[in-house]
């Protein structure tokens, strides 16, 4: 009798340490970073390392500014509710690919010690799945891992975040792997199926925003009760974009994050300080820069941004904090798009404060 999903879910977890530890069954559900290129390159990040390649179509290929290696990039979200997705499914292998890989891997259980009782039921449930065509409720079986389809469709598998630091989480997209036919979407109950969606929080997660050091005046020695101007120009504060795609046969998707920067938050470094304005918060001007350049002649006026320290540095120095704020938007395959949380990103320079020394006569 067939079960339902959720029930065939728990069925199979108990086969999971083995079958998917031990044989390596559906390896992309415990995928792995491939090496990448640098600043302004690509990067891949796949559905496992396996020497043969078979996982090959499931990478997702980074492209844009992006953090070297397929590590996270030095984006923070201001929302500290949202987080990239810690899982999802992607192609996996054709048919003829799938079944070679399912075939070695139930050859390799029934040979494993220990394969009894419910682990060992359980994979001999999968093997008929995909053999003799047993199903559950809401996913049916196949005849012969669908062979006669091949080159019509792939089996998807789930793919862990490898940058995701709660294993419960990564793999949380534990389903057996499941066919989708060319150019159909995947099963409704797939919620982490990838799309275009998907791409663009990864693409936000790996996205590598450039050290922007403000431009101050004086630059890096001041003095007590001196204003310091601040400021950025447009020419090096431009926006930054980072691109996810994956592209195999049958199934192409992408999706590019923009970030564009929109203010500047100062912080002295110690609370004898006072900013310009007082949040500390200088906004976008109109022609895309930040703040006003110091000019001779502007030493008595107020800036429009920036800071002035009310006590001496002493022997040391302040740390200077600036913080840009980018908004973050994103656009893909098929018209979709929509915004994401601003992120922000602080760089830190020393501030030498010295006291104004006076002479009486």
């Amino acid at each position: 009798m067939p079960v339902s999903r959720s029930g065939r879910t728990l069925l199979d977890a108990a086969a999971l340490a083995l079958a998917f530890g031990i044989v390596a069954l559906a390896a992309p559900a415990y995928a792995g970073e491939s090496p990448g290129f640098g600043d302004g390159g690509t990067t891949e990040q796949s559905g496992g390392g396996d020497s043969t390649g078979i996982y090959a179509a499931a990478k997702i290929q980074y492209s844009g500014s992006v953090a070297k290696n397929g590590s996270t990039g030095n984006v923070s979200s201001s929302d500290v509710n949202w987080t990239p997705p810690s899982c999802w499914y992607a192609p996996y292998l054709g048919a003829k690919d799938f079944k070679k890989k399912m075939t070695e891997d139930f050859e390799k259980a029934k040979n494993t010690p220990g394969m009894n009782g419910t682990a060992g039921a359980a994979t001999a449930e999968e093997q008929r799945h995909y053999e003799d065509g047993f199903g559950w409720t809401d996913t049916p079986g196949y005849k012969d891992y669908n062979v006669d389809k091949d080159g019509e469709g792939m089996f998807w598998a789930g793919v862990e975040n490898p940058n995701e630091p709660d294993a419960l989480k990564r793999m949380a997209c534990s389903d057996l792997p499941f066919w989708v036919e060319n150019g159909e979407a995947p099963p409704a109950q797939y919620e982490e199926a990838i799309k275009p969606e998907i791409l663009a929080a990864l693409a936000y997660q790996h996205m590598e925003l450039p050290d922007t050091e403000v431009t101050l005046a004086p630059k890096a020695v001041t003095k007590v009760n001196l204003a310091t101007w601040a400021w950025l120009d447009k020419a090096t504060f431009n926006e930054v974009q980072a691109t996810a795609a994956i592209n195999v046969p049958g199934f192409n998707i992408q999706a590019t994050t923009t970030a564009k920067p929109v203010a500047l938050k100062i912080e002295p470094g110690t609370e004898d300080a006072q900013t310009y304005p007082a949040s500390g918060e200088c906004t976008i001007n109109a022609d895309g820069s930040i703040g006003e350049p110091w000019a001779k002649g502007k030493s008595d006026e107020t800036p429009p941004c920036g800071l002035k320290y009310l006590r001496s540095s002493g022997d040391g120095t302040y740390k200077l904090r600036a913080t840009i704020t980018w908004d973050i938007a994103w656009t893909g395959t098929g018209g979709t798009g929509g915004d994401l949380p601003n992120g922000t990103f602080g760089t830190t320079q020393d501030i030498t404060v010295q006291e104004i020394q006076a002479v009486n006569r």
